[in-house]
């Protein structure tokens, strides 16, 4: 039995692992998701978040020892999360995640991509401070491979996000650099390009790089796989 606390990544929040939380479950873990600071439930004005404040949340829920999956952005987070206080972390896991590197923020590491599948897709708020999907990005680039029933969710709770954490890089101190690490590829992703994927994981022991045949969205695509994915991991 193994602890899990999922993270969400862009725009998202604890309400997309819903089909993978009771999953990992059944399989005898325990799992907890969370909203990050200015997503999902969590009402923090997106000016206010930060990326030690995404970090500071994820910490603040490891009250034991366990496994800590980033989706998308959030492997931002979790890598955060690490550098700070590792001591209640057993492996992150990065789920067709950006995995950071020093010196470089998730915006500027996103243009290095190998294509721009989100060109156009995204609009920004009037002040500014975060940025959302537009509704033709959904079924195009987040759900493509994904039941009617989770576009639908996703319509009715995808939320603003801020921008400030993913313009800020890592503060890297060495305090994670220990911390056993994972990377999950998703080889149908049309939000960060499989090839991108690869390059990210090219840091990772090749036994450590596993895959799904599912787009950006394997929560939803493909559940059962990704739990028994993370349970082999565990």
């Amino acid at each position: 039995m193994a602890r899990f606390l999922l993270v969400h990544g862009s725009g998202h929040g604890a309400w997309c692992w819903r089909e993978v939380a009771p999953r990992l479950a059944a399989l005898g873990h325990e799992v907890a998701a969370l909203d990050l600071p200015g997503s999902g439930d969590d009402k923090t004005p997106a000016a206010e978040v930060t990326l030690e404040s995404y970090a500071r949340a994820i910490l603040a829920r490891l009250d034991a020892p366990g496994i800590v999956v980033g989706h998308s952005a959030g492997g931002f987070a979790i890598t955060q999360a690490a550098e700070i206080d590792p001591s209640n972390i057993t492996r992150l896991v990065y789920l067709c995640a950006y995995a950071p590197r020093p010196g470089a923020a998730l915006t500027e590491m996103r243009r290095e991509a190998p294509a721009q599948p989100l060109s156009g897709a995204l609009e920004s708020s009037g002040d500014g401070h975060a940025y959302r999907f537009r509704d033709a990005a959904l079924a195009a680039n987040l759900y493509q491979d994904c039941p009617p029933e989770a576009l639908a969710l996703a319509r009715a709770r995808l939320g603003w996000q801020p921008i400030r954490p993913q313009s800020e890089p890592v503060a890297f101190t060495g305090r994670g650099a220990a911390v056993p690490r994972s990377y999950i590829l998703c080889e149908n992703d049309r939000t960060i390009p499989p090839a991108h994927q690869r390059g990210m994981a090219t840091g990772f022991a090749p036994a450590d790089v596993h895959s799904l045949p599912t787009g950006h969205s394997p929560f939803f695509a493909a559940p059962g796989a990704l739990a028994a994915l993370l349970d082999r991991l565990a």
